[in-house]
């Protein structure tokens, strides 16, 4: 690609145009200025280019000059992402900080991935073999919980000469030599780079059938999402998104967590970088980020690095996907993400819709979850690979009828709807059951049933129409009293109660109820349900609601969550014996 040559023209924040760039193509990577400000063009007519840069242009003059770099905005693909911290256009903050203290300024010359560091390369692939893109060279432990894949890039193939022997080698060196049907060879290195608005391709797109497991109840049990499957976290400030996702980014079952925080408050981004390193993975006892990538640009850093950073998350995502690897991306927030787009689209003095947002507002927010899924991927092994994403989104006012919530909901099959009143309230998560759903459970419900208990559909089913009923219930009750109501329909409310209490709320700080297993998740359930069938058919036979409020073993039931570990689930048989005990004493005393 010829390198253009241009100036600066007109400076109006981070959107810069230039002339004398016909050379250019569009979102070509230029440097703008003599302190070669990273920037993406955007718009072309004729000589003239509109850059957006993802740097501060504060000081940059007319006339200086501006150069094509003949790439896209690309990120590095390789061996060192997992436990690296980036900015939105993956710069790697620790080696900024090192050079610049804390504050970001500009800096040359520095790669996402090191060059010196040297990684131990082990072959897989044997010379004189046929290989497709995808198909895996050699590995890598990048750590002790993610096995890098080596594979051949998109977009080659053919005869592997040679290969490295198993050794150390920087992600420069070269390892592989594969000859191609036209005789043309072609040096591989472990590095690779793509460009982030340009979605890797893969063979097939497959069902998804398989949760990705959160530890959260009212997410796992009551609106789950699959592998593969997208969600958006609509709320209002103060309602608990970041901690929601803090959550789902710490406990959740996938392979290799991307964290993006996408113009989130620096106090909330410095949370996440200081607890995370802390954190250790549940299933294996190793240190979080040793499957964890943290994107961190915050509301501080350019507004157009901050549109950029979603495409760099999720083209990190793809690359491990393509390993085999589930892969979960959480982004904080979509909301900040779209206010750049439309601080970007009114510099470009572009025609705004609904709410001054961009008329292209619902194109990329398809763009970026059309990415999500579970594929087959490249290559002959016939690897399975997903990416999940859960998109914080932060309406203002906490109205859900603003164009960004609206248009993610079009785009997304999981609706957790965080409530205003639950938070205040002291109920977290503040996830309301009435506003939220998932329309993955008839896709989950097969491996609900094979892995824990093939009546979780009917109790999950049954616990929704309980508190569905309560909700019919309230206006009744604020106008009469509960006391007013026949004792079957003030049970009713008992149970709802002890579901949102004993059930739906659970405490991210707590160290035994902040992670739930699926097999706690049915128990607990089960001995809430249980006990209400019970007691249900004892007032029937004229037992007295005040009766069943005072049995003892309601107390036990509501401290199940926190009282009982993941790995004592046989002492929920004890709770389960004692409400048998208490309701058979209470069936005595009646006669």
């Amino acid at each position: 690609m010829t390198r253009a040559k241009g100036s600066v023209i007109r400076v109006a924040g981070p959107v810069v145009e230039a002339q004398g760039m016909s050379q250019s193509v569009m979102h070509e990577m230029v440097e703008v200025g003599h302190n070669s400000l990273i920037g993406e063009i955007i718009r072309l007519e004729g000589e003239y280019a509109t850059i957006q840069t993802y740097q501060n242009t504060s000081g940059l003059k007319l006339d200086e000059p501006v150069t094509g770099t003949g790439n896209l905005l690309s990120v590095e693909l390789g061996p060192g992402l997992i436990g690296g911290v980036f900015d939105g256009i993956q710069r790697p903050l620790e080696s900024i900080k090192k050079l610049t203290g804390p504050f970001i300024k500009q800096t040359h010359g520095l790669t996402a991935l090191s060059r010196e560091k040297t990684w131990p390369f082990q072959p897989k692939a044997k010379p004189d073999t046929q290989l497709i893109s995808g198909d895996i060279l050699g590995t890598v432990k990048e750590t002790n919980l993610v096995e890098h894949h080596i594979m051949v890039p998109a977009g080659i193939q053919g005869k592997l000469v040679e290969i490295a022997s198993e050794g150390n080698y920087t992600i420069i060196e070269n390892i592989a030599l594969i000859e191609g049907t036209d005789g043309k060879k072609t040096d591989l290195t472990m590095l690779q780079r793509w460009p982030v608005r340009t979605p890797k391709p893969y063979t097939q797109r497959l069902f998804a059938s398989t949760p990705l497991i959160t530890g959260q109840r009212i997410i796992d049990t009551f609106f789950p999402i699959a592998k593969g499957g997208s969600a958006a976290i609509p709320g209002p400030f103060g309602a608990g998104k970041t901690i929601v996702q803090q959550q789902l980014a710490k406990w959740s079952d996938a392979n290799v967590i991307i964290y993006v925080g996408c113009g989130e408050r620096g106090n909330e981004m410095v949370e996440v970088l200081d607890t995370f390193p802390q954190l250790l993975d549940p299933t294996t006892g190793r240190p979080l980020m040793e499957r964890t990538i943290l994107i961190a640009n915050t509301s501080n850093m350019p507004v157009s690095a901050r549109e950029a950073s979603i495409y760099t998350g999720i083209t990190l995502a793809e690359y491990y996907r393509d390993m085999g690897y589930a892969v979960a991306l959480m982004a904080d927030s979509t909301s900040r993400w779209a206010e750049a787009l439309r601080e970007v689209s009114g510099r470009l003095e572009e025609m705004p819709a609904e709410e001054g947002f961009p008329s292209y507002l619902p194109s990329r927010l398809a763009e970026f979850y059309e990415r999500t899924g579970v594929v087959k991927t490249l290559g002959t092994d016939n690897r399975t690979g997903s990416i999940c994403a859960i998109g914080a989104i932060s309406p203002p006012g906490g109205d859900f009828s603003e164009p960004v919530t609206q248009h993610t909901k079009r785009f997304t099959r999981v609706f957790w709807a965080l409530d205003a009143e639950l938070a205040g309230s002291r109920h977290y998560p503040a996830i309301n059951w009435m506003a939220s759903y998932s329309e993955y459970i008839p896709n989950l419900t097969d491996w609900w049933h094979k892995n824990v208990d093939n009546t979780w559909s009917n109790y999950r089913d049954e616990a929704m129409r309980i508190l569905q009923a309560e909700d019919d219930l309230k206006n009744i009750v604020k106008l009469v009293g509960s006391e007013a109501l026949p004792d079957k329909q003030r049970l009713t409310l008992e149970t709802a109660r002890i579901i949102r209490i004993a059930f739906l709320q659970q405490n991210a700080l707590d160290p035994i109820d902040t992670y739930c297993s699926p097999q706690k998740q049915h128990k607990m359930l089960k001995i809430i349900l249980d006990f209400h069938h019970l007691v249900e058919s004892i007032i029937t036979k004229g037992a007295p609601i005040f009766k069943i409020t005072q049995l003892p073993v309601i107390e036990d039931i509501m401290r199940m969550k926190d009282n009982i570990p993941n790995n004592k689930l046989e002492q929920l048989a004890e709770v389960e014996k004692k409400m048998h005990h208490d309701i058979d004493n209470l069936v005595a005393t009646l006669g």
